[in-house]
């Protein structure tokens, strides 16, 4: 029984010898095109829903010093985590979701 390069029995051995001798572009992840290196393709629309999340993320609400407590409770295993509060979170977003499918 012969075992060979499946790739080889699959497209012929003629495509297998010419994947050996490639080579990567600099930039990975870029295209070959003339509007700066992206083609239109690799164009992205964010849904409102998205471009209102990043909203909220840039208006400064970010509270430095809470995350720098809770990073040091973690760190000295202090941190203790509240699974009542958690659970209700979760049986709230859940109520919320299955709300919203309903209507």
């Amino acid at each position: 029984m012969k075992i060979g390069n499946p790739l080889e029995k699959a497209i012929g051995a003629g495509a297998a010898q010419r994947t050996e001798g490639a080579t990567t572009t600099s930039t990975p992840g870029k295209t070959g095109s003339l509007d700066g290196g992206v083609s239109e393709s690799a164009k992205v629309t964010l849904s409102s829903t998205a471009t209102g999340l990043m909203n909220t993320a840039d208006n400064g609400d970010f509270n430095a010093a809470k995350v720098s407590e809770v990073k040091s409770a973690i760190d000295n295993g202090t941190y203790k985590v509240n699974a009542e509060v958690i659970a209700d979170k979760l049986i709230s977003n859940a109520r919320d979701l299955l709300q919203a499918r309903a209507a």
